[in-house]
């Protein structure tokens, strides 16, 4: 009978200490979202994720984090809240200049090319913070919007790289994604909880 109890409670522990990590986070492609992130005293919550892909390849996962969740990308965009995107390379096929090749590309396509021009020094800012080593499979980027100081805060695997100002820098990198041009309108969905 003591055996018995014994591996009841083993076997209840295990379950429990599953569900409590399931409800903390979530695996995709082998890679864990949290479902929450801290930034500044403050708690960002998971809004949604999804993977990107380019030529039959996944290229990262992406989770978008917000204060108040929302299903509204414009409103997302004009949101002068915290907020975060988080990127996990999945490929090796991923250097540093791939990958801000593709946000640029990725801005030019939701904003506009004729509309570039005024973010050039954000860009350049944004290509430097983002190779300060050579980006890898795994490494995890969190780019967080912080309205305080207008600012998108640049971590590289947790590791504060710089920040970039501007509100409307921070409408034109977000719209990568939820604008009415995004760069992939499934990724866009799965970031919107739709």
């Amino acid at each position: 009978m003591k055996k018995f109890i014994l591996h009841f409670i083993t076997i209840f522990l295990f379950i429990q200490s599953n569900i409590t990590t399931a409800q903390n986070q979530f695996e995709t492609q082998g890679v864990i979202v949290p479902r929450t992130i801290e930034f500044e005293n403050k708690t960002l919550k998971l809004n949604g994720f999804g993977t990107r892909s380019k030529m039959w390849v996944d290229v990262y996962v992406q989770a978008l984090y917000l204060t108040n969740l929302s299903d509204d990308g414009q409103y997302i965009l004009e949101s002068d809240t915290e907020m975060a995107v988080r990127l996990q390379i999945l490929s090796n096929l991923v250097s540093s200049k791939k990958l801000t090749k593709s946000l640029n590309n990725g801005m030019k396509k939701s904003v506009g090319e004729e509309n570039m021009k005024q973010f050039e020094s954000q860009i350049t800012q944004l290509e430097s913070l983002l190779s300060t080593e050579e980006t890898r499979k795994d490494d995890a980027f969190n780019l967080v919007y912080n309205p305080i100081d207008t600012s998108i805060w640049v971590y590289k695997n947790n590791k504060f790289e710089g920040k970039i100002s501007g509100f409307e820098f921070k409408k034109a990198f977000f719209g990568i994604w939820l604008s009415n041009n995004p760069v992939d309108l499934d990724l866009k969905n799965d970031l919107l909880g739709k």
